[in-house]
């Protein structure tokens, strides 16, 4: 026993101990660094897994306010240009209360003309061509365009 004690107590012996001491500290060091790498890896699953669930969920919600936040503001546009419309509608009646305006315009769209004046008819050469073959009636006075239906009734007869 007396040698045992011997090398109990020797360098070798104490830096053997030393070194598999050691090792077994390394050992359950790594073990606990793997078991949390594991238990962190599960949780950075879970978590993914419920991030990836939640973008699921609210992929369609976020995308009916997307569509329905441009919608409003079509109809926004569209209310803006009605206004617009509107306002240049109630611009364009007060215009017709004038009669100065009043009495333009029908001079203008019915060629009318007042006592003493001379009215002149200025015929395009291309628009001559067109009310013959019956095509641009639209562009012509409305008094050429019954004289016309007059001279058809009147030929239809004979």
């Amino acid at each position: 026993m007396a040698v045992k004690d011997r090398d109990r107590f020797s360098t070798a012996t104490r830096i053997r101990l030393l070194g598999e001491q050691t090792a077994a500290r390394v050992y359950r060091s790594q073990t606990k660094r793997q078991a949390r790498r594991s238990r962190l890896t599960g949780r950075a699953a879970l978590l993914a897994l419920v991030v990836c669930s939640l973008v699921v969920a609210l992929a369609y919600p976020i995308r009916q306010y997307v569509a329905q936040r441009a919608d409003i503001a079509d109809l926004e546009q569209q209310r803006e240009q009605a206004r617009q419309r509107v306002e240049d509608l109630r611009d364009l009646k007060a215009r017709w209360k004038d009669d100065a305006y009043a009495e333009q315009r029908i001079r203008e769209r019915l060629h009318y003309v007042m006592p003493g004046e001379t009215g002149y008819v200025v015929i395009d050469p291309d628009a001559v061509k067109r009310t013959r073959t019956d095509q641009g009636a639209a562009d012509r006075a409305w008094y050429a365009n019954v004289w016309d239906g007059v001279d058809k009734s009147d030929a239809a007869d004979r």
